[in-house]
């Protein structure tokens, strides 16, 4: 990868008025509203829970705070959008109230939910469907006027490790990454953010060649977001379980950064930034 095309990537976006420098790799934190997230220890049911940790987050230098009340883990169950938004929007309104400088990502796949976030206070959604599991996502985007982070999955959580086939997954991916962003362009979404999904619709060995060829993304000259917390890649790989994985999350989100990474998505903040620092120490 040519330095200069590094340096075309768009480096800013634009949160909640604030305009947001990525060029310097920022953490985001992870608070699971579930009761069932993979990694249990990321599980913070309730507006309390979720106030204590998201404070502890913001203390120990997250950039963002990922909120998510739907899990995403493979074979997870559905739950209505009225849960959805149950476990949400209280947690969203009483961290906007208590930490109104916490920029405030949603894990959402569903328009409405979104929707709903960001006028509780939100100010970036995160759809890992890339708006294939509800058509009006992109639309209420557009019309939010708010950074999308766009992922790469297959199929939806309780199915998509059945889907976990490629002939090439980088090609696809990327092939995936340059039609979804132009529809996004034409209906006048200014600050998108790709997410290859780690572990969504792949295995080990997809996750893998993707993270090899992460430099190749900067290609599209678009801000990128790693999320491979404690995640089976890892610890599936080590023979360990994800209670475990931390080393090895950090060992790979440093091999992130390397390849042009922007933001890391992350169950360990202080970890993470203490990561960045070393990692900016080399440049």
């Amino acid at each position: 990868m040519a330095k200069d095309t590094f340096f075309r990537k768009k480096a800013t976006v634009n949160a909640g008025g604030k305009l947001i420098d990525l060029s310097e790799p920022k953490v985001m934190g992870i608070i699971n509203l579930t009761p069932d997230s993979f990694y249990s220890g990321s599980r913070k049911p309730g507006t309390e829970a979720a106030l204590q940790q998201a404070d502890k987050m913001i203390n120990e230098g997250a950039d963002f705070l990922d909120l998510g009340a739907y899990s995403s883990r493979p074979g997870a169950d559905d739950i209505t959008e009225h849960e959805e938004t149950d476990r949400l929007l209280p947690v969203v309104e009483a961290i906007a109230r208590r930490l109104p400088e916490a920029i405030l990502s949603i894990d959402t796949f569903r328009a409405g939910v979104a929707e709903a976030a960001i006028k509780a206070g939100a100010h970036i959604i995160n759809d890992i469907s890339g708006g294939q599991l509800d058509a009006n996502m992109f639309a209420t985007v557009a019309h939010l006027q708010v950074p999308y982070i766009l992922m790469h999955m297959k199929g939806n959580p309780k199915i998509m490790q059945q889907l976990a086939g490629y002939d090439d997954v980088f090609a696809e991916v990327y092939d995936y990454f340059t039609e979804k962003y132009q529809q996004l362009r034409q209906l006048g979404v200014n600050d998108v953010i790709i997410d290859p999904g780690f572990g969504f619709a792949k295995k080990a060995e997809h996750s893998y060649a993707l993270m090899s060829r992460l430099a190749e993304f900067n290609l599209l000259q678009l801000p990128i977001l790693v999320g491979i917390s404690r995640k089976k890649m890892i610890y599936g790989e080590l023979g360990i379980t994800a209670a475990e994985a931390l080393n090895g999350t950090t060992a790979l989100n440093t091999i992130a950064l390397t390849r042009g990474a922007n933001i890391l998505r992350v169950h360990d903040v202080k970890e993470a930034v203490e990561a960045v620092k070393i990692w900016q120490l080399c440049q």
